[in-house]
């Protein structure tokens, strides 16, 4: 069989890219090694919003006598949140698999790999013995775990006391203890989750502070918010062991172990990259990733990547985004991805929610600045609905043209609220054009608006 695209993995680039090529008339066929709507939808994304939503309930009704409500009894039952989960994960997919169907994308299901090109020019693609054709290639296989060379680890993964977030989001029991190795967006999500579910949860991070590149004075009270709840974490520390009930880690100089039922391995993810015949037709990597330009090319005409295995941005909605101008592109329209206006979120309770240059990032730049910071107290909603609440909102500005570059929240609806100041930094607005910017009133988001105007 012969197409105009085939696409290798069906995550978000994979489903959008062909919903978007084939109703532009493109012959596109999807070819899934394990599940439509990878990662995200299937064990990311998804079903972890979907636990996190029901411990916030729980916190919710725990904490409610602080807001004049009264509960008697609140229970937790993980079992049916799991079963929740699956319910969700099953809509979904289902309306995936529908959607391709409804603009003409076909769909198989096994695992591809690039055979080279025949006579015509035309690329190879092998799957479950069979043998397509195609004009142009769009590699979005995704990512998987990164599994590092601690001792014990394999053999503690292979016995079950070792899980990924594929794992985690399985157990049908809520351990008593579990240590998480890695303080990034995956890590603390699911440490909040068995926190607030009454796990004892401690966080091993080898770096000095939590959530990775993100705005390092919200970090630091996200942890603190985080240490009044009860997460033990332990920074600048090294897992140097993992042993059946146990993990050792090195803390300045010092040798020491915690004893757990259950570990969650999430330092971080690598690009699913290998075994998929890459080699036959020379796209080049770098440190495992495709490597492409802001249009999505690879260094092969014809051959675009989107998603996790180019590296450039593990998130779902980046990879939506990198899709579209992969197809725009392949349809002669000129499109490029900017990666300085994609907003990034970590579920917690309270939540993360970032996008553009941090002051850290603006400086290092080069770039001179103005930050404004204020509490979250200046929005009338979140004081109403976060007794004793610390949140902060900054805003980031460059001084020499007056732009909107940069904004960190951390508090409730974060995650929903910065992509406001997100189209600010997609249409390159100042200041002075973001003041007549209407916020409704009374909401949380009207932060953004008190902040433009502080910077008069």
């Amino acid at each position: 069989m012969d197409y105009g695209l085939v696409i290798i993995g069906g995550g978000p680039a994979g489903y959008l890219a062909a919903e978007r090529a084939s109703h532009a008339g493109i012959k596109t066929l999807v070819i899934e090694r394990e599940n439509v709507g990878g990662v995200c939808l299937n064990e990311g994304c998804v079903p972890t919003k979907t636990l996190l939503y029901s411990a916030k309930l729980y916190d919710g009704a725990v904490g409610s006598k602080k807001y004049g409500v009264t509960v008697s009894e609140a229970d937790f039952d993980h079992g049916a949140v799991i079963k929740r989960k699956e319910k969700v994960i099953k809509l979904l997919t289902n309306g995936i698999k529908s959607t391709l169907k409804a603009n003409g994308a076909e769909l198989v299901m096994g695992t591809a790999v690039i055979c080279g090109k025949n006579a015509e020019g035309r690329f190879i693609v092998c799957v479950n013995d069979s043998e397509y054709t195609a004009e142009k290639l769009l590699i979005a296989t995704g990512s998987s775990p990164a599994m590092p060379k601690i001792p014990g680890l394999y053999e503690e993964y292979e016995n079950g006391f070792v899980l990924t977030n594929r794992e985690i989001l399985n157990l049908t029991v809520i351990p008593e203890s579990l240590v998480v190795i890695g303080g990034g967006v995956i890590g603390l999500e699911m440490a909040s989750y068995f926190n607030s579910v009454g796990t004892k949860v401690t966080v091993v991070e080898m770096l000095d502070h939590i959530a990775g590149e993100n705005d390092r004075e919200l970090t630091e009270l996200l942890k603190k918010n985080y240490e009044r709840k009860g997460i033990i974490f332990k920074l600048g520390a090294k897992v140097t062991e993992i042993g059946a009930g146990s993990v050792t880690y090195e803390l300045n100089g010092e040798t020491e172990s915690i004893c757990c039922e259950k570990v969650l391995l999430s330092i971080g993810r690598r690009p699913n990259t290998s075994d998929i015949g890459l080699e036959t037709i020379g796209v080049e990597l770098y440190r495992g990733a495709i490597v492409t330009d802001l249009t999505m090319r690879t260094n092969v005409a014809n051959v675009y990547a989107a998603g996790d295995v180019n590296g450039r941005s593990m998130l779902a909605h980046t990879a939506y985004r990198e899709a579209e101008v992969a197809v725009n592109n392949m349809l002669g329209i000129e499109d490029s991805v900017r990666y300085d206006a994609i907003p990034a979120a970590i579920y917690t309770n309270p939540e993360l929610g970032s996008i553009g240059y941090t002051e850290a990032e603006a400086e290092k730049a080069g770039m001179a600045i103005k930050a404004i910071k204020i509490p979250m107290r200046y929005s009338g909603r979140y004081l109403a609905e976060n007794e004793g609440g610390d949140g902060i909102f900054k805003l980031i500005v460059e001084c020499a043209t007056g732009r909107i570059i940069g904004a960190h929240a951390l508090c409730n609806y974060a995650s929903e609220f910065i992509v406001a100041a997100g189209i600010m930094i997609t249409m390159d607005m100042t200041i002075e054009q973001a003041k007549k910017v209407v916020f409704p009133h009374p909401t949380v988001c009207e932060i953004i608006r008190e902040a433009i105007f502080q910077c008069s």
